[in-house]
């Protein structure tokens, strides 16, 4: 009898599960506000004992990945912060690489993962997240007249969900006051975040999407928009997850919750 090696060993494991990499909302799915979802932070830790890989996938837009991080940590779980990725991260991307100069409606925790405007150069796009405090007038009429002052300057969306979940119930996104630049400008948005591929893609960093799956309570962010570019989708019933809003096409599977899906996940790479 040959004996294999424990590096052997977990690679043929590996190679035998199903599913190798999780990609796991945060707010709604992994916590409400300050709160984990029921056996969340135990069910994190089997998860990775499970030898699936993990990263955490976020629309938050008020809160700085640092700041995401420190959240995360003081509700028990065990996160590094390189494990996080959010649409500010695909947007901070995108700013970059188009060497853009943007007006930011952004929160100030937010607008920390940003470059600094630059004073030198003109305003050439708006970047809009979701900034409850600087949804005002005098703001919302800055972007409008950066965004008329020349034919391509651009309206970024960090992303344009329609509402959230907070502690009182649901509240509204950013998509309305994109919605509503959009319709005063004429212009059409590049959206960042989920559900688009470019943020999904990102997210996956060159894994075969059809070995990973997406967790998470939002229908069409997160399920809908996992499962375009191969994913399996898992959505739980907590968070914004309304019961008429059915994804299309429908979830891989629906389960009451975070640790409901890890479950799942285990017993699927079991089989």
């Amino acid at each position: 009898m040959f004996l294999i090696s424990s590096v052997r060993r977990n690679y043929l494991n590996l190679r035998r599960m199903s599913i190798q990499a999780a990609l796991i909302d945060l707010s709604g799915t992994l916590h409400v506000e300050d709160d984990p979802t029921p056996n969340a932070v135990q069910a994190l830790v089997k998860l990775r004992d499970s030898g699936v890989a993990v990263k955490f996938v976020t629309n938050t837009t008020k809160e700085s990945k640092a700041t995401l991080h420190d959240r995360l940590c003081k509700m028990g779980f065990e996160v590094d912060r390189s494990e996080i990725y959010s649409s500010l991260s695909a947007a901070v991307a995108y700013v970059e690489s188009g060497k853009l100069n943007p007006y930011y409606l952004l929160s100030e925790d937010a607008r920390k993962d940003f470059p600094p405007e630059d004073t030198e150069r003109y305003l050439n796009s708006v970047v809009v997240g979701l900034a409850p405090k600087e949804f005002n007038y005098e703001k919302m009429n800055k972007a409008f007249n950066v965004l008329l002052e020349k034919k391509d300057n651009q309206l970024v969306a960090v992303h344009q969900g329609k509402y959230y979940k907070r502690g009182d119930g649901l509240a509204l996104g950013p998509g309305c006051f994109v919605k509503g630049l959009e319709f005063a400008t004429g212009r059409s948005a590049k959206v960042i975040g989920k559900p688009n591929a470019y943020f999904f893609e990102g997210a996956l960093a060159g894994r075969d999407p059809s070995s990973c799956v997406m967790i998470g309570d939002d229908a069409t962010d997160d399920i809908e928009g996992a499962m375009s570019v191969g994913m399996q989708g898992i959505l739980v019933k907590t968070g914004k997850y309304l019961p008429g809003v059915v994804p299309s096409p429908p979830p891989t599977a629906l389960v009451e919750n975070f640790s409901e899906a890890v479950d799942w996940i285990i017993q699927k790479n079991t089989k």
